[in-house]
């Protein structure tokens, strides 16, 4: 009798109505919690509007004609609002709609997923109730559905998987961490050129054939630049050691920078830290990439889990060895969770791999909103409490990391360790 409730309870959870109601209610929820946070969620907003009336206006574009944050692509999503309505208000409304329509794509991708992808789409709501309404107020709330659907499509369809991570990364670099993951699982030279260069390089084409014609041919790469110039933001990892020590050190100094808008550490060994991250970033992108490499060939059987523990360990690196600690980077780190529990299967070993990880990923989601809008002020000003909460975030991001990587070393030497019982 108990398992025939069971079994039913989990029919009607498991079943689309109940998940597109469970996705309205979720997104209501965070679109609320946007406008009750409006100047904290919706000020890049502001600025996205701001770049692209400018454009309209007086002719002036980003890249086109001046430096700017973002990669070209970034373009493309801001100005579609701006076709939609002249009220800035309005422009918000359909920034978030734009941004819950994407998602709706990708649950629709990751519903349908073999064999507990209605199980993952819990979890994905689950992990964007728990990060709050920042990622629905950024390009991020963009990338999360483009790596997951390319994620989710990386095994039947790489040349599409590879497309998408590229079409990602020139909106923001984090979907290149995917290609990174991509193209060190890629099967032989012919499949690394099929299913990598081809849908990479077809992509990046038509980007910088777009640049090119409207004379931006200068400025394209210049976001590497802009990148460059940034000091260590008050949330990221790096600088756990400095908002942990202005528990007892008044001279350590966060100010505001007017230009990026972001709260930074200031002094000679903040900006040594920023320095040493400029170079650990790629650094260790590329070494978890070569790792990936290895496990996928030492384990052909098990590509798919390479790809899936590659793809969070990079996407991990690139928040902990980042100066920037902006609180949506978060989102992108629930995708590669998603996607693991939408494909894997109910094996003890499956369960082993992703369990910890998607309650950590929770765990650190619910954190960062703490942090970020609720206890920003507080955070900012060095209160107990709140620096506590950004600590034990950014250790837990770092054993998310660690642990990720481990894995990958097991999945690798598994096999060895099963030829010699043979």
């Amino acid at each position: 009798m108990g398992k025939d409730i069971l079994r039913s309870a989990n029919h009607v959870l498991t079943s689309w109505p109940a998940l597109w109601i469970g996705f309205v209610l979720a997104h209501a929820w965070i679109i609320l919690q946007a406008w009750v946070f409006e100047p904290q969620i919706l000020g890049d907003v502001g600025l996205y509007e701001w770049w692209v009336r400018n454009g309209m206006n007086t002719g002036s574009w980003p890249v086109f004609d001046y430096d700017w944050v973002y990669p070209l692509g970034a373009l493309a999503p801001m100005v579609i609002p701006a076709l939609f309505t002249d009220s800035t208000h309005d422009y918000d409304w359909v920034w978030m709609g734009l941004v819950t329509v994407a998602n709706a794509g990708a649950v629709l991708v990751l519903g349908r997923a073999r064999p507990r992808g209605r199980v993952a789409v819990w979890f994905w709501l689950a992990f964007l109730m728990a990060l709050g309404p920042i990622w629905i107020g950024r390009l991020d709330g963009l990338l999360a559905p483009i790596i997951l659907v390319a994620l989710l499509v990386a095994a039947q369809r790489p040349a599409l998987a590879m497309a998408l991570a590229t079409i990602g990364a020139w909106i923001k670099i984090a979907p290149g961490a995917v290609a990174l993951a991509l193209a060190a699982t890629a099967s032989g030279a012919k499949g690394f050129l099929r299913n990598v260069v081809l849908p990479g390089a077809a992509v990046c084409a038509v980007v910088v054939g777009v640049a090119v014609a409207g004379g931006a041919q200068d400025n394209v790469l210049d976001v590497f630049g802009e990148q460059g110039d940034r000091q260590l933001q008050v949330e990221a990892v790096g600088a756990t050691p400095f908002t942990v020590a202005r528990l007892w050190d008044p001279s350590i100094r966060v100010e505001y920078d007017n230009v990026i808008y972001t709260y930074e550490v200031q002094g000679a060994q903040a900006d040594a830290v920023a320095q040493a991250l400029d170079v650990a970033l790629p650094v260790a992108a590329l070494l978890i990439a070569a790792l990936v490499w290895w496990a996928a060939r030492r384990r052909p059987d098990r590509v798919g889990d390479v790809l899936l523990i590659g793809a969070t360990a990079e996407l991990l690196a690139l928040i902990v060895f980042n100066k920037v600690g902006s609180p949506q980077f978060i989102a992108w780190i629930g995708p590669p969770i998603a996607a693991a529990i939408a494909l894997g299967t109910r094996s003890q070993g499956t369960r082993r791999t992703w369990f910890l990880p998607a309650l950590g990923t929770i765990v650190v989601a619910r954190l960062t909103m703490e942090i970020y809008p609720l206890q920003y002020g507080e955070f900012l000003g060095g209160f107990p409490l709140a620096t506590t909460i950004g600590a034990l975030r950014n250790v837990l991001l770092v054993a998310l990391m660690t642990g990720a990587i481990i894995r990958l070393v097991q999945v690798a030497w598994s096999r060895r360790a099963v030829s010699r019982t043979s």
